[in-house]
Parts: C-alpha cells; structure tokens; sequence
C-alpha cells in the first residue's frame, strides 16, 4: 500500500510539475507574439545602422544601440567586453565584364571577403572552369597558369538540410584562391553559395593562409545566373576571357566589443547560461537574417524573463558577439575571459540560422543531457516544435565546449535562408515579424527549462 501512494505521490508531483512549465511556456510565447520587442530592435538596427562589418563605424553603432537596449531592460549588469578585430573595406563597386567575339557582357561579382584588390585596371584573362579543388591539382600548373579559375560546383538541391548543402561546396570559396594561386592563377571567381538562380552575387569569408601579400590573388563571387551563363559560354568556346575590378583594402585590426548583459541567479548565480547571436554582419546588405535576428531574439530572451515574472536560478546572461563573419574574435574573446576567471558556464544557446519559422534545435552535449532535453519535447509540440538532434550548435559559443556545458543551437527552418544569407537582399523587409516571434519564445522556452532543472552531470564525472 505504501509503495502505490508513493508512487501516486511522484505522479502527482510531476503532473503538478508539468503543468507549471506548460504555463510558464504558453506566458512565454503569448508575450513574444503580443508584446515583443524582437522586431522593432531589428528595425532600428537593419534601416537605421545598416550592414555591420566587423571594424566599420555602424558595427561600432551597433555596439552602443545593443548596450542600451539592454540598459533600458533593467538587467543586473550590462558590458562591454574589449576584442581587436579585422578591418576590411569593400571600397568601391566591384565591375565584371564577360568578352566574346560578340563584345562584352556585364557580370554581376561581389569580392569576398579578405580578398585583395585588383591591380590598377583590373585583371583580365582567359578562364577555367573547375569544380572544386581537387579539379586544380589534377589540372596543374600547365593549363591553370595565367588563368582566372572558375570554381563551379553548386549547392546540392537534393540534400533537405540546407546547411549540409551549403557545407558541401563552401570549401571552394573559402581556400580557393589559395589553390589557385599554388599554380599560377591570376584571378579566381566562386559560383555563390545559393540553392536558387538569381542576379544576387553572396560574398563571404575567405583565406590566403600564410601566403605572403605580394602573392595573393584577387578572389570574387559571381552570382548564379551569371555562373550559368559563363559555364554555358565556356562550353561554346574555351578561350572565353573575363575582366574583373575590385578595389577592396585590409587595414590593421580595430579595437571593437562583445555587448553582455546579465540577470544574476537566485540559487546558484556561479552556473552561467548564455544566449547569444553575432553583432556583425557583412556590408552588402542590413544583416536582418545574419544575424539580426538572433541578436534581438537573444536580447528578448531576458526581456521574456522578466516580462513573465519568472526569476533566474542561474545567472543568464546575453553576449551579442562581434566579428563572427571574418575571424571569431568574439567568441573567442569571450572563451578566454571565461576561464581567465574561472567561470563556470553550463548551457549556451546561440541563433544565426536566420529569423525564419523555428523547428526545433541541435544539441551538441552529452547522452545523458539530451535524455533530459528529448524528456521536455512534449512541451514544445503545441506549438510546432519537433525537431531535436544531437549535432552542432554555434560557432561563437564553439570555444566555450568542454565536458560539461550543454551547447545548442536554434534551428528554424532553412529553405530560403540561402537566398539571403551573405547577399544584398538580406534585408529587413525580408524577414517575417510571427517567425521572428516565435524564435525568440522558443529560445526564451528552453532557456528556462534549463535554468529550472539544470544540466546533468557526465558519468565519467559522477565516477571520479
């Protein structure tokens, strides 16, 4: 008898239980949909900053709107924390021109990047089409030399999991300049890294590595329609030449800032959450999805807190990060302040997948937590939520990893996120108030959860 009313007992109490966080969830997305502030932060930050590239005067804008936003919300400590970070200039508009017997014909590039500018005229030269890097080492020195390499391998459309794709072909942009150079190439083009054809050239990080700078060679996008249409014309004849433009710079690294604000914890204020996004952004359009929107997702996450009366076990804290497109300095800044003062930081959350529907989230902890996570899936269902993995999470939170911590990141769904991402029409207009919304409720909702019933300690620690 007393093994049933103790087993009545437990039931009760964790249908009590349940049915608090089913009531602390339905707050949290009810205030995100009717009283959100994710939205209207973007706005200012998308059209009255604009693009906010690492070193740039509106990433430095960026900073000081972020901080007091985040002073205005009545948190325990608001920060700035100091990283020197890359300063790259586009300059002035890139130009491309395609020649054939018939005349010249305008390609639309964008110089990636890190990349240096052309020479005073521009480069011009015949080119070679290839589909990776491999494609330039078979090739060689012989039939590369003298030549602009065209890397032209495409995203897979087949594969559903966009950042899969996008993982599949991003190697070429980031050290194909490198490669080519190796044999002699003058000049590379990179098919932009998008699922659909569009006039849209996306630019992006890329590297020379340790090759000195008298050696580098200038390396652009090229959009996708204008890769179709090189391809096509090189088929036709292979001495086709294009000429391209740029007049980008490198400067020394800049002195710029994480932005950090802080709930302190009621219990255990010594256990750290994070929530974060990256302050940055590249300079061809306002960096609404990349990553706008997870900057005032993460920022609203400690408003929802509050707003819903809920008060913190743990210390939470939202670092907007800078410099995540052209370095990480940010994030890794923040790592090493962290164990600099013996912090202990147990879940981090990290959005910049884009502001689009969220799906759900992937988790790279161990099996013991994510037992835990899949145990709180119920909770999220009503409100479309499905999809929890074990796989990466985000890069700015990356460097925090150790045996411990819970790292995730949100996962909206990624369809259209190429189209924008990197590209001039990453723009607020783009970006859908509801899905914003609910990114930022579903952030808030597993914030709490982890704070409310912390994380599990690994066996092998347990063992010791």
């Amino acid at each position: 008898m007393k093994k049933i009313l103790l087993s009545l007992l437990l039931v009760s109490t964790v249908s009590f239980a349940q049915s608090d966080d089913e009531k602390q969830l339905k707050s949290i997305y009810s205030t995100s949909l009717t009283n959100g502030k994710s939205y209207a932060w973007l706005d200012h930050l998308s059209n009255e900053i604009g693009g906010r590239l690492s070193g740039s005067a509106n990433a430095a804008k960026a900073v000081q709107y972020t901080k007091a936003e985040l002073e205005k919300l009545g948190l325990d400590k608001v920060w700035l924390q100091e990283v020197m970070v890359p300063k790259w200039e586009r300059g002035a508009a890139e130009e491309a021109y395609m020649i054939t017997d018939a005349g010249k014909t305008e390609l639309r590039i964008c110089a990636l990047g890190g990349s240096i500018a052309t020479k005073e005229g521009g480069v011009e030269a015949e080119v070679i089409e290839v589909q990776g890097l491999d494609d330039v080492k078979a090739l060689g020195k012989e039939k590369i030399q003298g030549k602009i390499v065209f890397y032209n391998r495409p995203m897979k459309p087949d594969v559903i999991s966009t950042f899969e794709a996008y993982g599949g072909c991003v190697d070429q942009r980031y050290a194909g300049a490198k490669e080519a150079l190796e044999y002699g190439a003058v000049g590379v083009l990179v098919r932009s890294m998008n699922l659909r054809l569009d006039d849209y050239p996306h630019t992006g990080s890329m590297s020379y590595g340790d090759v000195p700078a008298d050696k580098r060679i200038p390396a652009a996008a090229i959009s996708t329609n204008d890769a179709e249409l090189l391809s096509k014309q090189l088929k036709k004849d292979a001495a086709t030449k294009v000429s391209f433009t740029m007049h980008c710079k490198q400067y020394e690294d800049v002195k710029s800032h994480n932005v950090i604000g802080q709930i302190t914890g009621s219990e255990f204020p010594n256990e750290i959450i994070i929530v974060g996004g990256h302050l940055d952004s590249w300079d061809l359009g306002d960096g609404s999805h990349d990553d706008g929107a997870g900057v005032v997702q993460s920022m609203d996450v400690l408003r929802l807190l509050k707003e819903t009366g809920y008060k913190p076990k743990r210390t939470i804290r939202v670092v907007l990060f800078m410099n995540e497109e052209n370095g990480l300095r940010g994030g890794r800044k923040y790592a090493e302040v962290a164990k600099e003062k013996g912090e202990k930081h147990v879940f981090a959350l990290e959005s910049d997948a884009g502001g689009f529907t969220p799906r759900g989230f992937s988790f790279d902890c161990s099996d013991e937590n994510f037992a835990q996570v899949e145990s709180w899936k119920n909770l999220f269902k009503p409100y479309l939520i499905h999809f929890f993995e074990k796989g990466g999470s985000g890069a700015d939170i990356g460097p925090l990893k150790d045996d411990q911590i819970v790292l995730a990141g949100l996962r909206p769904d990624s369809q259209r996120y190429f189209d924008h991402h990197h590209a001039e029409n990453d723009t607020f207009d783009a970006v859908n108030k509801r899905e914003l919304e609910l990114g930022a409720a579903t952030m808030t909702s597993l914030v709490y959860l982890f704070d409310k019933y912390g994380t599990k300690r690994s066996k092998k620690i347990k063992g010791k």
